[in-house]
């Protein structure tokens, strides 16, 4: 079987229709091969993320978290 680093973009979004449709048809593991397909092109199309999307917002940026049982105050 051909390797999916070895497929074009075009070739690998073709595959996993295929194998979403088998999978759609019921075929035991056509599940699995176009989840495989559709992980490869995600990976592929994804940009680099800047480290402050990887850790999220600083703490003390954060707002303040309001107490749910003081709803009645400000």
């Amino acid at each position: 079987m051909t390797q999916l680093g070895e497929l074009s973009d075009a070739d690998l979004q073709e595959r996993a229709r295929a194998w979403r449709r088998l999978a759609l048809q019921g075929v035991l593991h056509a599940r699995g091969y176009a989840h495989e397909h559709e992980t490869e092109l995600r990976r592929r199309n994804r940009g680099p993320m800047p480290l402050s999307d990887r850790l999220g917002t600083p703490l003390a940026t954060s707002p303040a978290l309001r107490r749910w049982w003081r709803f009645w105050q400000g």
